[in-house]
C-alpha cells in the first residue's frame, strides 16, 4: 500500500511539475515572439533594403545588369548583419531581353485603328521585323482550339481571352486556373497554324497594364515558333466587344524580343550556424530575379527582405538558433527556376540535413498565415502553435503548396512551408509595370517579416 500510494504520489508531482513546464515554455515562446514582432515593425530593415532594390537598382530580369547588382547588393546587406558565413552560389541562367518598347493596334476598316497596350510574354520569339498583321480568332482556353481546328485557326492570330474567375477568394486559385494559355499557347496555337497569340493578361482587375510572365515552347524548332503578347485587360475586353460587332478585325503587333546564350549568376547566401544542432539546416528564402516592366518590389523583392529581415531579427533580438538558420536568395524563379534547382542539387551533393525551409513569394502584402507541405503528423505539431499567432491575426495554418523555389529540396521528411498574404490585390501588380515600390506598406512587409521570424523560431525550438 506505501509503495502504491509513494507511487501515485511521485507520478501526480511529475505531472505538476509537466504542467508548470509547458506552461512556463509557452510563456517564453510568446515573449520571444512579441520580441521579434515589436522589433521587425521598430528596427527593421527590409523597408530600407526593399527601397535600395527597387528604386536603385529596377527590374531584375535574370541575366541582366539589375540582376547582378540586386546580387552585389544583397550580399553585402548580408555582409554587415556578422552572419556566420555570406556566400555567392554560381548558376547558369537564362538571358531573354525585351527589346524596344511592343506596339499593337487593331484594325476595324481599312485606315481605322485603335492602338492597345500589350508587352512580349518572357521567352517569346521576336516578330518579323514589320510586326505580324492578321484576322484574330478569339477562344476561351487552350481546350478549344481542337475544336476549332486546322481551317478555321490557320493563318490568324489566336487571342486567349479567358478571365481569371472573380468568385474565388483564394485569387492563387484564379491565377493557376487560367496560366496555360499563357504558359502554353502560342505552342499549342502554333500546330493548328496560328502566326501569333494574343493572350490576356492574368489580372483580376480591369486596367491598362499588360502582365508578362513566363512561357514556354517546349522542344519545337526554333523556325516553327509564334511570337506570343499579352493585352491589357482593358483592352481585351475592348477587342472582345469589337470582334464581335466585327469578326472581320485584323490585329497588328509588333515585339524585338530576343533569347540569348546562358549567363551565369549567383544565389546569394548567408547562414547563423546553430548552437547545438548545427548540421540541421532551416532554409528561408525568396527569388531576387524579377521582371523587368516594374521594379519587382511585391514579386519578389518583398520575399527577399522578408527573408533577410528573419536572421537580422534574430541578430537584434539576441536569438541563438540551436540549428543553423540559412537565408537563400534564389536566382531565376520567374523563367527557368535554375537558382532553386542548383541550391537543391549542391545540397543533396553534400548530404546537408534540411528539416524545414519557408518561401515568401506571394507579394508584401499584409500576412494571414502559412500553406504546408507535411506529413499528417508534422501539421499537427504545427497546429499546436497556431494560438502563439492569434494576437498578430495570423490564423491560415493549412496544407497547400509552399513555393517554387523549395521545391526541388522537397523529400519525405523536410517540412515545406509558404507565407500567405492577403491576396485580393496582388494580380493587381503581378508581373506589370505598376509592381513598384510605393504599392508595398511598410508595417505590412515588416508584419510577414516577423511572422516568418516567428515560425523559424518555433521550428528551430522544438524541431521535427
Amino acid at each position: 500500500m506505501k509503495n502504491n500510494y509513494r507511487l501515485k504520489s511521485k507520478l501526480a508531482l511529475l505531472f505538476v511539475i509537466a504542467i508548470i513546464f509547458v506552461g512556463q515554455s509557452q510563456q517564453t515562446d510568446q515573449d520571444q515572439i512579441k520580441k521579434l514582432y515589436d522589433t521587425a515593425l521598430t528596427e527593421g530593415d527590409g523597408y530600407d533594403w526593399l527601397n535600395y532594390l527597387s528604386n536603385q537598382i529596377g527590374g531584375r530580369l535574370s541575366g541582366s545588369i539589375q540582376a547582378q547588382q540586386a546580387v552585389d547588393y544583397t550580399k553585402a546587406q548580408l555582409d554587415s548583419l556578422g552572419l556566420d558565413k555570406v556566400w555567392l552560389q554560381p548558376v547558369k541562367v537564362p538571358k531573354w531581353v525585351r527589346g524596344t518598347p511592343e506596339f499593337a493596334y487593331f484594325e476595324t476598316s481599312p485606315g481605322t485603328t485603335t492602338n492597345v497596350p500589350i508587352c512580349a510574354i518572357g521567352g517569346s520569339v521576336a516578330t518579323p521585323a514589320t510586326g505580324v498583321k492578321a484576322n484574330v480568332i478569339e477562344v476561351q482556353g487552350i481546350e478549344q482550339l481542337a475544336a476549332l481546328g486546322k481551317d478555321k485557326i490557320q493563318g490568324k492570330i489566336v487571342f486567349f481571352n479567358k478571365p481569371m474567375d472573380d468568385t474565388q477568394i483564394n485569387t492563387f486559385t484564379a491565377y493557376s486556373n487560367c496560366v496555360d494559355q499563357r504558359y502554353a499557347g502560342a505552342l499549342e496555337a502554333s500546330e493548328f497554324g496560328a502566326v501569333g497569340v494574343i493572350v490576356r493578361s492574368m489580372n483580376l482587375r480591369l486596367d491598362d497594364y499588360p502582365h508578362t510572365g513566363s512561357m514556354n515552347y517546349g522542344e519545337q524548332a526554333v523556325s516553327d515558333r509564334i511570337p506570343a503578347a499579352a493585352i491589357s485587360t482593358n483592352a481585351a475586353e475592348l477587342l472582345s466587344t469589337s470582334l464581335k460587332l466585327n469578326p472581320a478585325i485584323e490585329f497588328y503587333f509588333k515585339q524585338n524580343c530576343k533569347q540569348f546564350n546562358d549567363v551565369e549568376s549567383y544565389n546569394v547566401i548567408g547562414e547563423i550556424r546553430g548552437t547545438t544542432k548545427p548540421e540541421e539546416v532551416i532554409v528561408v528564402g525568396g527569388h531576387l530575379d524579377s521582371w523587368d516592366l516594374g521594379d519587382g518590389s511585391h514579386d519578389d523583392g518583398a520575399g527577399c527582405v522578408q527573408s533577410m529581415e528573419v536572421l537580422n531579427l534574430f541578430k537584434k533580438t539576441g536569438y541563438k538558433p540551436k540549428r543553423t538558420v540559412r537565408v537563400v536568395l534564389f536566382m531565376n524563379e520567374e523563367n527557368g527556376l535554375r537558382g532553386g534547382k542548383k541550391y537543391a542539387e549542391i545540397a543533396s551533393t553534400k548530404n546537408e540535413k534540411h528539416i524545414f525551409a519557408l518561401e515568401s513569394d506571394s507579394g508584401g502584402f499584409s500576412p494571414r498565415g502559412f500553406t504546408f507541405e507535411s506529413s499528417d503528423k508534422d501539421f499537427e505539431k504545427v497546429l499546436e502553435w497556431k494560438s502563439l499567432f492569434k494576437p498578430y491575426l495570423i490564423h491560415y495554418f493549412e496544407k497547400g503548396f509552399s513555393g517554387a523555389d523549395i521545391g526541388p529540396l522537397k523529400n519525405d521528411g523536410l517540412l515545406l512551408a509558404g507565407l500567405r498574404p492577403d491576396s485580393q490585390r496582388y494580380f493587381d501588380h503581378h508581373h506589370a509595370e505598376n509592381d513598384t515600390f510605393e504599392h508595398v506598406n511598410k508595417r505590412e512587409l515588416q508584419l510577414g517579416a516577423a511572422s516568418m521570424a516567428s515560425l523559424i523560431y518555433l521550428v528551430d525550438k522544438y524541431g521535427f
